[in-house]
């Protein structure tokens, strides 16, 4: 499994891949750093071992810079994916005035965790 994590998504997609290491399910996870130039090269040659692809980013699903990175990767290395990359990012809504409202928005390790085991097994089925 290749996880792109942006930003403070980096930590969280470390610790998922540290929790799924013990599910027997091995996660390379890749920081861009930037977008702008975006490291395509690095994220296809590890989509090209793992043939699974989950971006996780704060922003937004919807028009999010997750987005940008999936049409990438899609056109870049479509043939050596098994099963469609998900994105992992905030709802399309406002982000909630309310802190406690605005930690359910963010994405969290456990929903990285579900993406991944949902990806995984696609394959088995």
């Amino acid at each position: 499994m290749t996880i792109v994590a942006l930003s403070s998504m980096l930590a969280l997609a470390l610790a998922a891949a540290e929790e799924l290491a013990n599910e027997g399910i091995s996660a390379e996870v890749i920081d861009p750093r930037s977008i702008s130039p975006l490291d395509a090269a690095s994220i296809v040659d590890s989509v090209k071992k793992t043939s699974r692809l989950i971006v996780v980013h704060e922003a937004v699903e919807q028009g999010g810079i997750g987005a940008e990175i999936v049409a990438r990767i899609q056109q870049e290395a479509f043939y050596y994916l098994d099963s469609p990359i998900v994105r992992v990012a905030a709802p399309f809504a406002p982000v909630p005035a309310s802190p406690g409202l605005e930690q359910s928005f963010v994405p969290a390790k456990a929903q990285i965790i579900a993406a991944v085991r949902r990806t995984t097994h696609r394959r088995d089925s």
